[in-house]
């Protein structure tokens, strides 16, 4: 294997998203040469040929391809995941789509794990995914000590008016993602609108008043946090100020944790303080958004998650 500076950084994602541009573009400002490879092009558009050897991973016309690090924008094997663009597929065949995807994901995949395996920084790894899904990862905090909020994740029509008469008040979600968060009205606990829980389960929490916070995290230090200042219950919907907040030095550690806890070397992390100004931990996310962070808040989140990847330390 070559000396780790002589090999490239590869940017996992399609050159079309923000995210990966912006990093490429900081990395060649550097004088690096990142390699952009994106796995909407494989297979019709992308060789990828794998050998016995744990090392013997060909793409498009290289050598054997083990890179200095690895940023994982997306595979993008999720037919609901964001740019996949294979809805119309989907809609002509399902089968025959799904059956295609599942082979793209178990080569793409395996890419992945085999880099892990020998080593290379991956911003982040397969082997952290299986933390992600968000009943597993507060389960995880939780247990570590980390504060989280009442949660209760069912299909059960029954055990919702239960939770929420435990709460001072209370808010639903889906549980993976997508819709806006809502607070619990009275029409929500009518026995016809809870029947509907049992075609999908939905997340519901305790209501926390306070600011919303978004810390990221890079190889176990605290690369930026945000107050996110909104009057919708979901910034998303209403983001009014972002401000650079200084973490105390107790949050800080607990945000550390945090990222350690669930194994992602870099994460954006949701969290909301109390009436009291203690924060909660909601969610963190192993490909975060940070362009329109960086813009509104006036500060460097790629810069710092290149410096990460040219540095290319294993751990």
């Amino acid at each position: 294997m070559s000396s780790p500076h002589l090999r490239p950084i590869v940017l996992l994602g399609g050159e079309d998203d923000e995210h990966v541009a912006a990093l490429a573009c900081e990395l060649r400002a550097r004088g690096e040469t990142p390699r952009v490879i994106d796995p909407r092009l494989f297979p019709v558009d992308l060789p990828v040929s794998l050998g016995a050897e744990l090392d013997d991973i060909r793409i498009a016309d290289s050598g054997r391809l083990v890179p200095r690090s690895v940023y994982v924008r997306s595979l993008y094997t999720d037919p609901a995941g964001y740019r996949s663009d294979i809805t119309q597929a989907m809609e002509q065949d399902w089968r025959k789509t799904s059956l295609a995807l599942s082979e793209r994901w178990s080569v793409l995949s395996s890419i992945l794990l085999r880099w892990s395996a020998l080593g290379v920084p991956l911003y982040n790894s397969l082997e952290s995914s299986e933390r992600l899904t968000k009943p597993y990862q507060l389960a995880l905090l939780q247990r570590a000590g980390l504060p989280v909020p009442n949660t209760l994740w069912t299909n059960d029509p029954g055990a919702v008016p239960q939770f929420c008469s435990q709460q001072g008040g209370v808010i639903y979600k889906p549980v993976r993602g997508g819709a806006h968060t809502r607070q619990v009205a009275p029409r929500d606990l009518e026995p016809a609108r809870l029947e509907r829980l049992r075609a999908a389960p939905v997340c519901f929490q305790e209501l926390l008043p306070g600011r919303n916070l978004r810390v990221y995290v890079v190889d176990e230090r605290v690369a930026c946090a945000l107050s996110v200042e909104s009057g919708a219950l979901d910034f998303r919907e209403a983001e009014v100020t972002v401000s650079p907040l200084t973490l105390s030095s107790e949050l800080e550690r607990q945000c550390v944790l945090a990222a350690r806890c669930l194994g992602l070397r870099f994460t954006g992390m949701d969290l909301r303080e109390d009436a009291e100004g203690r924060a909660w931990f909601l969610e963190l996310n192993s490909s975060p958004m940070f362009l329109g962070f960086e813009e509104l808040g006036k500060v460097s989140i790629g810069k710092v998650l290149c410096d990460a990847l040219v540095r290319g330390e294993a751990g």
